[in-house]
């Protein structure tokens, strides 16, 4: 891990089959969110890609479908693969999720790494 790395939670923190958001950059809303499939964790910019600004979730970490098996943009109803983010029904069909780089480390805390994490700019 490099020292700029931002700790996002312990891998515990995240119950395989369901996804959480973070908010790394302290703006009081989620920029992040990630999802646990057994050892793999997928994480991406809490955006949906059909209007660059939308967050995906309708409440705090509901972003996955009643099964599972989808990201889910509650507000136009677009499915999303969970491994590789792209989009497979709704208004933004062909586009994907944009990926943010995890990592683990020795002990189970989850980083968003110093290459993906963008400060806001003042």
């Amino acid at each position: 891990m490099q020292a700029t790395d931002i700790v996002l939670c312990h891998l515990d923190d995240l119950p395989d089959g369901e996804a959480r958001g973070f908010d790394p950059e302290g703006s009081g809303q989620d920029s992040i969110l990630v999802v646990r499939q057994g050892a793999r964790l997928h994480g991406y910019r809490d955006l949906c890609p059909h209007y660059g600004d939308t967050p995906m979730a309708w409440r705090r970490h509901a972003y996955l479908n009643a099964e599972g098996t989808y990201i889910v943009c509650a507000a136009h109803g677009a499915l999303f693969e969970i491994d590789g983010g792209a989009c497979v029904r709704g208004p933004c069909l062909g586009q994907a999720l944009t990926p943010v780089k995890l990592a683990v480390d020795a002990s189970g805390a989850v980083h968003l790494t110093a290459e993906q994490h963008h400060p806001k700019q003042d």
